[in-house]
């Protein structure tokens, strides 16, 4: 079945960011001059698909007001002639049909998934982490995790390779590659040491699953930090379905911390025509005063 459909999960508090947090979804953080989370709608909007479910909670007003419109500030950029800017904003408003629901309690990733069982229904679906940019020189990540599924079916789990010394931080793939950089899945560890983990092919943030997920995210316990962990209904939609996992090609960046949200600005600044000359400029009389 065509994918149509994906679910945003963007509830949680964003702790590692205090106090910039407190009162601002971290999803909303600027990379450059633009929020988290409309780089994550842009990629699902490349990918073809403008049906979007947003999970927000408490505090994450804002991340609705980006994206409608603002018709005071739309009037004021009119009458100053900054047309740029104009079109720049009533583009967010118009790239996609974009809904919300609140989770009442931050009760996991796999609880904040299960609030799109009604807007989902029985199609398949794609889930895009709010605070995760995914880059690609290909197609964007998702379009390439939806020609996976077009082919094999099932549901289909975007893979990273990472360091050694990150295996222990991420839900592990354990499974045999079946064509070139995809892999048929048995089953996941959840944050393994270096000696138990299976492989050094992580889950990175971006998912398609078949809608018997939802019957499965009812009918597992509590897990790490009890919460609903989505991995843990992942392992039980295994034992019923098959499911794939691609070693996507394209780039990750985690704005869920501080080093990579740093990192991130400082790149995607570089790219940026107006600043990138004195951006330059400033690292390299950072570098000299180190």
């Amino acid at each position: 079945m065509m994918i149509k459909k994906a679910i945003i999960p963007a509830a949680g508090f964003g702790t590692r960011f205090l106090p910039a947090t407190k009162s601002q979804p971290k999803e909303m953080l600027p990379v450059v001059d633009k929020p988290t989370i409309q780089y994550v709608v842009e990629e699902a909007v490349e990918s073809g698909i403008t049906d979007i479910l947003m999970i927000i909670g408490r505090g994450k007003r804002a991340i609705e007001e980006h994206f409608d419109r603002s018709f005071e500030l739309e009037i004021q950029l009119e009458e100053k002639e900054k047309f740029d800017e104009l079109l720049a904003i009533r583009k967010i408003s118009r790239m996609a049909d974009i809904h919300f629901i609140w989770q009442k309690e931050l009760n996991g990733l796999g609880d904040a998934v299960r609030y799109a069982r009604l807007h989902v229904g029985n199609q398949p679906f794609a889930i895009l982490l709010g605070d995760t940019i995914m880059e690609s020189d290909e197609k964007p990540v998702l379009k390439q995790l939806m020609d996976v599924h077009e082919i094999y079916g099932g549901s289909v789990v975007a893979l990273e390779e990472v360091p050694d010394e990150k295996v222990s931080r991420y839900g592990v793939m354990d499974g045999k590659e079946t064509a070139k950089n995809i892999y048929a899945v048995n089953t996941f560890i959840e944050k393994p040491s270096l000696e138990q983990a299976p492989s050094n092919l992580v889950i990175a943030s971006r998912y398609i699953l078949d809608s018997a997920i939802f019957d499965c995210l009812d009918n597992v316990f509590p897990g790490v930090n009890n919460e609903i962990q989505l991995t843990d209904a992942m392992k039980l939609l295994l034992e019923t379905q098959k499911m794939y996992g691609l070693k996507f090609e394209g780039k990750r960046h985690d704005i869920g911390n501080k080093l990579d949200f740093i990192k991130t600005s400082v790149l995607f600044g570089l790219r940026n025509s107006d600043i990138s000359i004195e951006l330059k400029k400033w690292i390299w009389e950072i570098g000299d005063s180190i």
